[in-house]
């Protein structure tokens, strides 16, 4: 029997964003016109996080047929039809000032895998949207013309103005050093709107096939970028079964490999379940005991590449087992969107542009990723992997099930902390009975292999107790993820860590 609620709620990472969407749903689009209004909404005003030039995953659920859906478009190594390499990629290291710790990210048209955001949402418009495309796209369009940096993106893009400035596009769009955007100041990309108007005139046949492909890989060829024609015109959209995992009373839903997210929440997911359902308070000793026990054992055997079925018990779990010392990791720069409309559709969507790679496709006002720069998904040595392989990732958007449909849409940004950040949150709404807010807000542990990281809030002798290496931080922070969940027809959390939002509509 299908279900309705009396509002539509999203979640995301952006006011703009979230509002996006719920322009969408007022107007009588699904949660699916809506992720797809939101997550271009996202490319635009959140330019540090997700690009059309990026990848994403998105896990959907119908309430009319009480199905759901992946659709993996994350990026592909690039490289077909190249032959044997010539020359040395473009592809060079810049060091990014974080908090007074310095890290490098290597940057480059060499860092450049195949870009899969922009297929990925005319996708899921044409499979499952209702809307005009360009109804759907015009919020978007909008705020490319012109918006008012927050401080979030203002803060990001300060970080990341090496890579953000290294092209006189980036340099027209952002400033020089003194001269650099900067909180309340307004923004324009007038290609990227003239590029989204395109989008929903041609289907991206442009980008992936036409004049914008030609111009993109001719500077390639002539610059050391790894992107060829072949790469672009072989890229698509991958339609996968969610994993699907029993949890206490309900059904978890989340991404199957080669996402290595997914898997390894599944697997905290079995250890929580393997132990009764606690009797003991959220943030004693023995919560943060068994949390960082939990963390510890997943890592472990993660780095070790080791996961036997004593752990993973259900036959999906026992395959997650076996795949998940082939997949590789990655992901840092991430931004996630969830949205139930009123007629029980659920949408989880969350995508990445890495760190950008400083340079923007000819004409479009859209910078491509890094995928292939980053040290994570190359354990072996850069520029070793075959071309045209979908690259794996940590991000999750995931669902909460039960005998009446979804109860909880969640998913977040964070790269290996996004993993921890669902389980957390996850384990207080179903273990602790605390609501979805103080779940999303609450602080959260991270073990990083030697040294236990950890978020203001926690009782500090109750730390003590612990008796292990830890750093305590001393205020919230985008290093623990950001968690934008919702539950359907009652309410939505958005993670203040990275400037959440929800937006209701009646």
């Amino acid at each position: 029997m299908k279900k309705y609620f009396n509002k539509a709620i999203v979640a995301s990472g952006h006011r703009l964003v979230s509002e996006a969407g719920a322009t969408i749903l007022s107007a009588g689009g699904n949660a699916f016109d809506a992720v797809v209004a939101a997550g271009l909404a996202s490319t635009v005003v959140e330019q540090t996080l997700t690009s059309l030039g990026g990848g994403g995953y998105l896990l959907g659920y119908s309430g009319a047929e009480g199905q759901s859906l992946l659709f993996d478009f994350f990026v592909d190594t690039p490289g077909r039809g190249r032959g044997a390499a010539v020359g040395s990629p473009h592809f060079f290291p810049v060091t990014v000032q974080f908090a007074g710790a310095p890290q490098i990210f290597n940057i480059g048209l060499g860092a450049v895998a195949v870009p899969g955001v922009a297929k990925g949402l005319l996708h899921t418009h044409r499979r499952l949207g209702r809307m005009p495309l360009a109804e759907v796209a015009a919020p978007a369009i909008d705020y490319a013309r012109g918006h008012r940096l927050n401080r979030f993106q203002a803060s990001f893009l300060r970080l990341l103005h090496p890579i953000v400035t290294r092209t006189e596009t980036g340099r027209s769009l952002y400033g020089c050093q003194k001269t650099f955007v900067g909180e309340g100041d307004r923004l324009e990309n007038h290609e990227l709107a003239f590029f989204l108007e395109m989008l929903v005139e041609d289907g991206g046949e442009s980008f992936y096939r036409g004049d914008i492909a030609a111009a993109m890989v001719r500077e390639m060829k002539e610059n050391g970028g790894l992107l060829t024609a072949e790469d672009l015109e072989a890229y698509r959209v991958i339609e996968r079964r969610p994993l699907r995992l029993n949890y206490r009373d309900k059904l978890f839903l989340t991404c199957p490999p080669p996402s290595m997210g997914g898997p390894l929440i599944a697997l905290s997911l079995k250890l929580y379940a393997a132990c009764s359902r606690p009797d003991f308070p959220w943030g004693g000793r023995e919560h943060l005991l068994q949390t960082v026990t939990i963390m510890r054992e997943v890592d472990s055997l993660r780095r070790r590449g080791i996961l036997s079925p004593e752990h993973l018990q259900s036959p999906e779990a026992e395959e997650v087992a076996r795949s998940l010392a082939a997949v590789r990791r990655f992901s840092r720069g991430t931004t996630h969107i969830s949205i139930a409309d009123k007629e029980g559709n659920c949408a989880a969507m969350t995508c990445s542009n890495g760190e950008g790679c400083g340079w923007f496709a000819p004409g479009t006002g859209v910078m491509l990723n890094n995928m292939m720069g980053e040290d994570d998904l190359h354990p072996d040595g850069f520029h070793t992997a075959p071309a045209g392989e979908r690259v794996a990732s940590m991000m999750a958007p995931s669902m909460l099930l039960d005998e009446d449909g979804v109860r909880l849409v969640l998913g977040s940004g964070g790269s290996k902390r996004i993993r921890t950040a669902i389980t957390q949150v996850l384990s207080q709404v179903l273990d602790f009975e605390r609501g979805l807010q103080q779940a999303v807000v609450a602080p959260r542990l991270y073990w990083d292999g030697e040294c236990l990281q950890v978020e203001p809030g926690f009782d500090r002798k109750v730390l003590q107790s612990l008796d292990m290496e830890m750093n305590i931080w001393q205020a919230p922070d985008v290093y623990f993820g950001g968690v934008h969940a919702v539950i359907p027809g009652r309410e939505g959390a958005g993670d203040p860590r990275r400037g959440g939002c929800v937006v209701e509509v009646k």
